[in-house]
């Protein structure tokens, strides 16, 4: 049974990650190479980033990440959102930096991984919270994926395209995971958990992080139109909550074809 969930989990996440490549090429990508064109001229080199965060070849020569600037090691797998062309173009050419792959080859693998990495984490919340995801619940347990990931975490940290100003890469992870840590675990007791008291508790954990506040930078000018960075930061978004509707409606789909079937 636990294998047969476990392949449901990668084949929605799959089937997600290839859906999130083909929207990220129509609506981020040519924001984050519009943006390019405001840093000096350096001809952009490909490079995936994840949650943005890394060192696995997809974020690691670009710290500014989908989800909010941040670009961090462990969840270099984990952001949806890879940019796909980042500033370091030192020592590479025309082809991709991740394993010498082309731009669009190496973000599509990024993706494909972030996409099974997420379809597991949400079936193994679903299988030890004890409810299933469905197609009937599928677009709802997506939604909260995307709420918990991208935009609770994005109140304090938008996504943010290349030369756009950050505060210190560090501050921004720890914030960042807190604020994902503390989102999912809200949204676990403010709507799968009864009681009064858990709903409280639920709406104080998804606040603390923002009241908290999120590390901001010093000095906020940038040669980036402001106008372009909002337009970036709402495609973002839109984009990742595309993403985690198709993973939350596949997997619940996959559940009841291939995790349940005798």
């Amino acid at each position: 049974m636990i294998v047969r969930y476990l392949l449901a989990a990668l084949v929605a996440g799959l089937f997600s990650g290839v859906l999130m490549t083909a929207a990220q090429e129509a609506r981020v990508v040519p924001l984050i190479l519009h943006a390019e064109e405001f840093e000096g001229g350096d001809e952009a080199a490909p490079a995936t980033e994840g949650s943005t965060p890394s060192t696995d070849g997809a974020a690691a020569t670009h710290e500014h990440s989908s989800l909010g600037a941040v670009v961090l090691d462990v969840a270099a797998y984990l952001s949806p959102v890879s940019v796909a062309y980042a500033h370091d173009a030192e020592g590479h050419e025309d082809g991709g930096i991740m394993f010498g792959m082309s731009r669009f080859s190496g973000t599509l693998l990024a993706n494909l991984v972030t996409g099974a990495g997420f379809a597991l984490l949400l079936a193994g919340f679903s299988l030890v919270s004890g409810h299933p995801i469905t197609v009937a619940n599928g677009a709802l347990w997506g939604a909260a994926g995307w709420l918990a990931v991208h935009m609770l975490p994005a109140i304090g940290l938008p996504p943010e395209l290349p030369g756009f100003p950050a505060a210190d890469l560090t501050q921004r992870q720890i914030w960042w995971v807190a604020a994902v840590v503390l989102s999912a675990a809200g949204l676990y007791l403010l709507f799968l958990k009864p009681g009064i008291v858990a709903k409280i508790a639920g709406v104080v954990l998804i606040a603390a992080p923002q009241v908290y506040g999120a590390p901001q930078p010093s000095d906020i000018s940038s040669a980036v139109p402001a106008v372009l960075g909002a337009e970036f930061a709402v495609a973002a978004l839109a984009t990742t909550l595309f993403f985690w509707i198709v993973l939350g409606l596949s997997l619940g789909f996959a559940n009841e074809k291939i995790a349940k079937a005798a």
